[in-house]
């Protein structure tokens, strides 16, 4: 019990983790209507790559510019399974060869491609949803942290990479959608995501898969690891000469990274119902980079209250100021990196913890013993007389 509260980060942290649960798991749902609700859910796919940077930048020091790439692939990779369950033969009769996608349809494909098939199945669907992105991170890096390729040089080939998969998609269009990508699926083994009440469900699993890997990754950061990464981030030379493999820890939280990332791309193609390339690019690369930063790029939780805040100030911008609702994004970030460096977690450190600290049981006042009974009488020295 003692280990686990602990990792939760002490008191203040477990009261931390029950206050994020109580906003996402009550309040939301209980305020909110059910469009408001699903766009909430909508922002909290968003943060499982900024949960996944906490880990692979803040405390790994490794600035992965291209985590749209793991968050597309795992929304495709669930996508292609809707599309296939939404493409039956009785669905698409009216196409010219019924029983594959539309898409395909239009681009005089007669045949389901190979590298689809697999994706009739579930279990598969599952599987791969994690899997092929940690692969691909995996392949990633260990071709760069082999090679001691690091700081803005790996951030650049992240980049190339996400620029690379986009141009890969949008020129496939008979296999992937194109521009367009993977749209109108409707039902998860035949039961109708559509529905209010089927959002309202996806959006309590995608909460508690959330607080799933936000635990997962306080355990790694609990661990002998935890204290390794963030070694490895301000003296990385040392830890080599300590004889620790420096580059199997930065692949293996990489990969821990792609691997929420990717999940979190899984549940935004089941609650908003298409995947496209548009989120698989540099900019939204960037902008899930900005969600940890403005949560603070240290802190899991602030991750989270990152990802909504900036999510919910482009949804509020963009419909209140539709004219100058760039400007004041840009300003709000401007704002943040100079008042609050350290995100909203610092602000919580600064101030939240002083707030907290005052209804903290105080220690009981301890008597004073009368210093006649603790102090020795010194002995008096006799004045020296002068010669």
């Amino acid at each position: 019990m003692n280990a686990l509260n602990k990792m939760l980060g002490g008191r203040q942290g477990v009261i931390g983790l029950l206050i994020l649960a109580a906003l996402i798991l009550v309040v939301f749902p209980l305020t909110l209507d059910a469009f408001r609700l699903n766009m909430v859910g909508k922002y909290l796919t968003y943060a499982f790559v900024a949960v996944g940077l906490v880990l692979c930048w803040g405390y790994g020091g490794i600035l992965s510019l291209g985590q749209g790439v793991f968050f597309g692939l795992g929304g495709y990779c669930m996508a292609m399974f809707l599309k296939l369950e939404a493409s039956d033969p009785e669905s698409t009769k009216i196409q010219s060869t019924p029983g594959i996608p539309d898409f395909m349809d239009w681009n005089q494909i007669t045949e389901l491609p190979w590298l689809w098939v697999p994706f009739h199945s579930f279990t598969f669907t599952v599987i791969a949803v994690v899997l092929v992105p940690v692969i691909l991170a995996l392949i990633i890096g260990a071709a760069l942290f082999r090679r001691r390729v690091g700081d803005v040089y790996f951030s650049i080939v992240t980049q190339a990479i996400a620029l690379i998969l986009t141009v890969l998609i949008i020129g496939q269009q008979g296999l992937t959608g194109g521009v367009n990508g993977i749209t109108d699926l409707k039902t998860l083994l035949g039961w109708d995501i559509r529905g209010d009440g089927a959002k309202l469900a996806l959006y309590f699993i995608n909460a508690a898969l959330l607080f799933v890997c936000i635990l997962i990754g306080k355990f790694i950061l609990y661990s002998k690891l935890g204290r390794l990464l963030m070694a490895m981030r301000d003296k990385e030379e040392r830890v080599r000469f300590s004889g620790y493999d420096v580059a199997a820890f930065k692949v293996f939280v990489y990969c821990v990274a792609a691997g929420f990332s990717a999940i979190g791309g899984a549940m935004f193609a089941l609650q908003v119902g298409f995947m496209s390339p548009s989120f698989v690019g540099i900019v939204p690369s960037i902008e899930m980079v900005i969600f940890a930063a403005v949560g603070g790029r240290m802190s899991l939780l602030g991750a989270v209250y990152g990802s909504l805040l900036v999510n919910y100030g482009k949804t509020y911008f963009s419909e209140s100021f539709p004219e100058l609702w760039l400007y004041l994004m840009g300003g709000l970030f401007i704002a943040v990196v100079m008042y609050f460096p350290n995100g909203l977690a610092g602000l919580w450190e600064s101030h939240g913890r002083k707030w907290l600290g005052r209804f903290a049981p105080r220690p009981a006042p301890v008597s004073k013993v009368p210093t006649s009974l603790t102090t020795e009488k010194q002995p008096t020295r006799p004045l020296e007389t002068q010669p």
